[in-house]
């Protein structure tokens, strides 16, 4: 299994067509991560002031239809992940049939990221 990290808006506008983001033109591929614990050190590295919910897909790597490599951080890994950590990209939309499970960023009182969690059902308004 492999992470994406995607705002809760972002992942809900279009349900009915792959997954697509900004990364996938701008850099080519879709940023992923290689487990828990580096997702965490993503997020507190780049994504304190996104929106929230912030999300974490736990992707079935059997299950993507796109190419799927695994590189080396550039220029360097964020903070706490060691310079021999390698990095999944995906080379094309992530098919949503790959999402096994969707997590919850769970944020501590001083705004840093300390768990994934499963994502509780809202309630209906």
């Amino acid at each position: 299994m492999i992470y994406h990290v995607v705002t809760l808006g972002d992942w809900s506008a279009r349900p009915e067509a792959p997954y697509a983001p900004a990364s996938l033109v701008r850099d080519g591929f879709i940023h992923c991560a290689p487990d828990a614990e580096t997702t965490l050190a993503v997020v507190n590295a780049f994504y304190r002031d996104s929106p929230r919910p912030l999300l974490a897909l736990v992707l079935d790597e059997a299950r993507l239809t796109a190419r799927l490599e695994f590189e080396a951080a550039d220029p360097t890994p964020p903070p706490g992940v060691g310079a021999d950590v390698l990095f999944p990209h995906l080379f094309g939309p992530l098919d949503r049939d790959a999402v096994e499970r969707v997590l919850e960023i769970e944020w501590d009182d001083d705004g840093r990221a300390v768990a994934l969690q499963p994502r509780a059902p809202r309630e209906r308004s």
